[in-house]
């Protein structure tokens, strides 16, 4: 009798992996550790303003909001396969929506704020219901057709400015919209990393992106699901929009709606991983380091872009789950060392 309660106060003891030692608290030193640098992560981006002058504030800025706009990206084109290719004419709407009303009616820069996510919800509800029922090539063609109707939309109207653009109210010092673009980004990600790591949601998501016919075999109402995400990408980049708009204080539809939008978007999901709460951070990170960089050292921001070419065709090649996917020891359906055997053997290398 006594030997089975010894047995079963055994059995009721919580499983440790032996392969990370705990630290009596029933947390494994790397999870311990993952945490502890997130929480040193997030104490030096609270802190950078206060140690920087607004001109590195402005370049960290502009840095979240582009991790930010590629996780929105990330989460129709990694997450549920759809490569949308006018996922920048949200960003767009958000900015005008937001100039709007504030200049035209002198609303507080909340109102626009909230008014951008409305009109972009709603404007993808009316995008999805068409553009959803298409899949591949045809889905990218016919999201980059509206973007393209959007920007021609708005140079030619006169509530946007038409070819003049539109400037905004000057707003609060850098370091305060540096704090709400941190929030912004962050709680992107929060939302990512719940929504579609954690829960039932992101299993639906995942099984839609992997085999549409088996999902829907499965019961997964796929129309709802694939609405629902393409919705909430875009919400999310018409609020990025919104905050920046505010920022720049000017506006136009050659810069807010212009495909370049789109594609650092895709460029920076693709290069960190597609799929991934990290992807997008990383090759955000890459994407608009270099480009920083490039200014810098060589006078024109541009000079970036074959090097980003490089890289995009390595990925491509040698890790299809891109860096955080590479750095994992996944690189996906493709073996480094037979590629490299094939190129060698395609231009007699050897």
């Amino acid at each position: 009798m006594s030997d089975d309660k010894s047995d079963a106060t055994q059995t009721s003891k919580p499983v440790v992996d032996s392969r990370f030692p705990t630290l009596g608290l029933g947390i494994e030193e790397s999870t311990y550790l993952r945490l502890s640098l997130y929480g040193v992560g997030l104490i030096a981006l609270l802190a950078l303003p206060f140690f920087v002058n607004s001109f590195w504030t402005r370049i960290a800025l502009q840095a979240l909001m582009w991790i930010g706009l590629a996780q929105s990206w990330n989460m129709i084109g990694g997450y549920a396969g759809y490569l949308d290719f006018g996922h920048g004419a949200y960003f767009g709407v958000g900015a005008f929506v937001t100039g709007i009303v504030m200049v035209q009616f002198g609303a507080p820069f909340l109102a626009g704020l909230l008014l951008a996510a409305a009109v972009g919800a709603g404007l993808a509800y009316l995008i999805a219901v068409p553009t959803l029922r298409l899949k591949g090539a045809y889905f990218a063609i016919a999201t980059w057709a509206f973007a393209e109707a959007v920007k021609q939309g708005a140079l030619i109207t006169d509530i946007t400015g038409g070819t003049f653009g539109m400037s905004l109210p000057v707003g609060p010092p850098p370091a305060i919209f540096y704090y709400a673009m941190l929030a912004m980004t962050a709680g992107t990600l929060l939302l990512t990393w719940k929504l579609f790591e954690r829960s039932e949601f992101g299993f639906q998501v995942k099984a839609l992106r992997d085999d549409e016919d088996a999902a829907e075999s499965l019961g997964i109402d796929t129309t709802r699901v694939k609405r629902q995400v393409y919705v909430l990408s875009c919400v999310v980049a018409a609020l990025f929009g919104s905050l920046n708009a505010y920022f720049i204080t000017y506006i136009h539809p050659n810069s807010v709606l212009a495909p370049i939008v789109t594609d650092r978007m895709v460029i920076m999901a693709l290069l960190g991983g597609l799929g991934t709460v990290a992807g997008p951070v990383v090759g955000g990170l890459i994407v608009f380091a270099l480009e920083r960089l490039s200014a810098l050292f060589l006078g024109e921001s541009t000079f970036y872009l074959p090097l980003i070419g490089v890289l995009i065709m390595l990925v491509v090649l040698f890790a299809p789950s891109g860096i955080v996917g590479f750095l994992n020891g996944d690189v996906g359906s493709t073996d480094i060392k037979r590629n490299l055997r094939e190129l060698a053997d395609k231009f007699n290398f050897r």
